[in-house]
């Protein structure tokens, strides 16, 4: 087969859109008889830069339709398969795939959408949280796979596109701020490890810049066809998108691609958080949710295991839960510093050691759950973390002067933030507490976390320290005043309120209808169905 990779000169003067745009459409012209694929970099309808998100819509909305229908004449001209990228539907950041009849058989939106496309251009990118697999088409026996611009830098994404077993990974980029040097080690890296041609179009940053650019073809061996570094216009080759680079898989084993010979060993336990089940980072989950109190306490007792993963596994967006010390100093999660309400023991948990802890039963009151143990924070952490979000009341910082707590000194600090980076959870979690001072530590040690203010003073002296403070969340209670007033200003000062807490539909309504972003109830099905039609699509 033989490509044809195109990059253009890119400029930050926006006034030369149409000279640019010009340009791509000639060297579309150029292409003839001989090629079978064309590639375009990313957002080939966008040719300089837009400095306000109206002049990216204009822009799109001006040179899209002409870019498509080039394209399509193109293919049916040349006899070739097209890949471009520009905006769709919703400006969405959307790679066209064009066969050689000139049809349009595949949209690759990317899944990485950058911030700035979202939130400033205006682009669509609420499809990038949802599940999906690898998006592979193919056209004339070839498997084709898509990256584009931001999606080359997560690297998991590799192994997963190499167990389809694909031909061809299309790049469309832009990737103005890497160095030559590292864009190429990039797209080596990629081809090595899915056993794929990477052909990568990207645009030029000027004949002498050292970043971006860099559009190049990589075979599965990891070596360079060709890389236009800074260069302006084309370049062609012949390649074979058929062969594939196999290796002894470990040392005097049979012959396997790369990506195989990795999967023998996969310890998926061992990396970041992936999957499915993951559900999107705290700052993005829109509102408003609903937080299952201690669990879903109304089918399992509260605080335990089951409680917490029922509430996961009927999809409940946040839980709830509470974390003392030990005498030992571990960090177990029950609700009451004390033990008689919710086990067979008795005294303060501060009082008892872990093991001590583990022996006694945490069942009262569900028989049919009888010996069930005190979890501890590392548990529930192992067994959740990702999946859904949580908050999380560390009650040893609420009454650190207690005279019934023993270790007054006592903060855990680095404990609870080692815990937290090592489950990978930080952007799915929130601190509860009302003791500011420990709510500033924690947001030193981990800043990507929500930190939420309770109502120990009350609900109007909260919301004042957490303006003061810039905390982003508040956690109101129903046996303080709370008027609309209330819930108004916060929002003004960007604070989302949790309200603790609503057990029955009437005052869930009542509250979600003021305005509080997040209800915690004792029991999560009854008033999620009962406020359903407030709450978003996931």
């Amino acid at each position: 087969m033989k490509a044809c990779i195109i990059q253009p000169l890119w400029s930050t003067d926006y006034s030369r859109s149409d000279e640019l745009f010009l340009w791509e459409l000639a060297q579309l012209d150029k292409c003839d008889h001989s090629l079978d694929i064309i590639v375009l970099p990313e957002s080939a309808d966008v040719p300089a830069k837009a400095e306000t998100r109206e002049e990216f819509i204009a822009s799109t909305e001006k040179y899209h339709p002409a870019l498509l229908n080039k394209a399509i004449e193109t293919a049916k001209r040349c006899d070739a398969v097209v890949f471009f990228n520009s905006s769709s539907e919703g400006y969405k950041n959307t790679t066209f795939a064009i066969d050689r009849a000139g049809n349009v058989v595949g949209k690759y939106d990317k899944v990485h959408p950058v911030h700035s496309e979202i939130f400033e251009r205006g682009r669509d990118g609420q499809y990038s949280f949802e599940f999906d697999e690898p998006y592979i088409i193919e056209i004339d026996g070839i498997r084709y796979a898509f990256l584009t611009c931001y999606d080359f830098y997560f690297y998991e994404m590799y192994a997963n596109i190499a167990r389809y077993n694909v031909d061809i990974i299309i790049g469309c980029s832009h990737q103005r701020s890497d160095t030559h040097e590292a864009l190429e080690m990039m797209t080596r890296f990629c081809a090595y490890n899915t056993n794929a041609y990477v052909l990568r179009a990207s645009v030029s940053m000027g004949l002498e810049s050292k970043l971006g650019g860099s559009s190049m073809a990589v075979s599965p061996y990891g070596k360079v066809i060709g890389n236009m570094k800074s260069a302006v216009g084309s370049f062609t080759f012949d390649f074979d998108p058929k062969d594939k680079y196999y290796k002894p898989a470990g040392y005097g084993n049979p012959p396997s691609a790369h990506w195989e010979y990795v999967e023998i060993g996969r310890r998926p336990w061992k990396y970041r958080q992936g999957g499915s089940g993951i559900v999107t980072f705290d700052k993005w989950m829109s509102y408003p949710r609903v937080c299952a109190h201690r669990g879903f306490n109304t089918i399992a007792p509260e605080n335990t295991m089951p409680a917490l993963g029922a509430a996961v596994s009927m999809g409940a967006e946040e839980i709830e839960f509470d974390v003392w010390e030990t005498k030992d100093g571990q960090l177990v999660v029950a609700h009451d510093s004390s033990l008689e309400r919710v086990s067979n023991g008795t005294g303060w948990i501060c009082t008892h050691t872990l093991e001590e802890l583990k022996a006694l039963d945490f069942s009262k009151g569900h028989e049919k759950l009888k010996g069930l143990q005190i979890p501890t924070l590392e548990e529930v952490l192992k067994q959740f973390s990702g999946r859904v979000i949580m908050n999380i009341h560390v009650k040893i910082w609420d009454i650190l002067d207690s005279p019934d707590y023993v270790n007054k000194q006592a903060r855990h600090y680095e404990d609870i933030a080692r815990l937290i980076k090592k489950y990978d959870c930080e952007q799915h979690i929130y601190f509860m507490t009302t003791n500011i001072e420990s709510l500033e530590k924690m947001r030193e040690l981990l800043p990507l976390a929500g930190f939420c203010l309770g109502a120990g003073r009350g609900n109007a002296g909260m919301l004042e320290e957490a303006i003061e403070h810039g905390f982003n969340k508040i956690q109101f209670v129903t046996w303080y005043p709370l008027d609309q007033e209330m819930i108004d200003r916060a929002h003004a000062h960007g604070i989302r309120c949790n309200l603790c807490q609503a057990d029955d539909a009437e005052s869930a309504r009542k509250y979600i209808k003021m305005g509080i972003d997040t209800i915690m109830t004792n029991d999560y099905h009854l008033i999620r169905e009962s406020i359903k039609e407030f709450l978003p699509e996931r």
